[in-house]
């Protein structure tokens, strides 16, 4: 390896980066307003600038190999956005969104990779992803980031696995023994992560008739857990969305003068909601207030897309109204 290379691709990364950091908040914000639109429930979306110092390690393993290879074009992480979820399904649903946002240039699950080597550990799926739709789209550090989907318990590993082991706090006789625990906690909060998913889906499939406890009196709005309620039940096969979603479509309700189940019972009876969802040629699960969401849209039309509080995206609205429209 050239220290004369090492320090050339250092000195362009550190050139670089005051640019990347805006682009790092564009790609959280987009990757956030995009999980939001679609109602697909996760915990937190965040984003990192890789600092020059890891840029520098980094591309002395890349440079280890010999010249040739540009730092600048191997190390794809230079924007990296992590979107945490509770299940392994909101995965595979934000994968799929995100696939139709952007171009995927490469789609890695470690987790699946770990388990085909017979073991357990690392869990974690990793897209890289780019702005651009040309064919012959490849890696550009501008329009492109590197974005980590995890469950709550594997990020939760893998936190506190990094947080050890990088440390250098280990004594070097003790690490076949950590090595072995890590690997322990790794088995379990698979199946942790296993049963959370099956604890959903029965929950799920019996808050149809599930009761609500305190709606608050005075909020005219129907309460979120009413909602999440009946939404529950008319979209069976549709997941979780996020807690303030539900009360947030609550108060689009109100605009339509829908403030109560059997009033939007009513309103939806005669839409078809599979066909709308068909129209729509999702690639992901939609979440239970988006499918409301695309139904309210069928119903009501341009009324819809112009209530108050869709004032911030009558775009997309209108984009999607397009679909159901032909």
């Amino acid at each position: 390896m050239s220290l004369r290379h090492l320090d050339r691709a250092v000195a362009a990364y550190t050139a670089l980066r005051p640019a990347l950091v805006p682009a790092t908040d564009a790609f959280v914000e987009d990757v956030r307003t995009t999980l939001d639109e679609a109602g697909i429930n996760y915990l937190s979306v965040t984003g990192r600038t890789k600092s020059v110092e890891s840029f520098a390690g980094k591309a002395r393993g890349v440079l280890h190999d010999g010249p040739g290879s540009d730092p600048m074009v191997v190390v794809t992480d230079q924007v990296g956005v992590r979107v945490v979820t509770y299940v392994q399904r909101d995965i595979d649903a934000v994968a799929g969104l995100l696939a139709e946002q952007f171009t995927v240039l490469d789609d890695r699950d470690l987790g699946v990779e770990t388990a085909a080597a017979g073991r357990f550990g690392y869990a974690s799926r990793h897209l890289l992803v780019t702005r651009s739709r040309a064919r012959d789209a490849g890696y550009e550090p501008l329009q492109c980031a590197s974005v980590q989907l995890r469950t709550v318990l594997q990020h939760a590993w893998a936190e506190f696995e990094h947080d050890i082991r990088y440390k250098g706090t280990v004594p070097p006789e003790q690490v076949p023994d950590l090595d072995r625990r890590f690997t322990l906690a790794a088995g379990l909060l698979e199946l942790a992560d296993r049963e959370f998913q099956t604890i959903r889906d029965r929950l799920q499939a019996g808050a149809g008739s599930t009761g609500v406890d305190h709606p608050d009196e005075d909020d005219p709005r129907i309460s979120a857990p009413e909602l999440a309620t009946f939404l529950a039940g008319r979209y069976s096969s549709a997941g979780w969305s996020r807690t303030d979603h539900y009360q947030w479509i609550s108060g689009l309700l109100l605009e339509l003068g829908i403030a109560s189940l059997d009033e939007l019972g009513s309103t939806l009876r005669d839409v078809d909601s599979a066909a709308v969802t068909a129209a729509m040629a999702y690639r992901y699960p939609p979440g239970a207030v988006r499918r409301l969401d695309d139904d309210l849209l069928s119903r009501f039309g341009q009324a819809y897309v112009g209530l108050h509080g869709n004032a911030h995206r009558r775009e997309a609205l209108e984009a999607r109204r397009a679909r159901l429209t032909g």
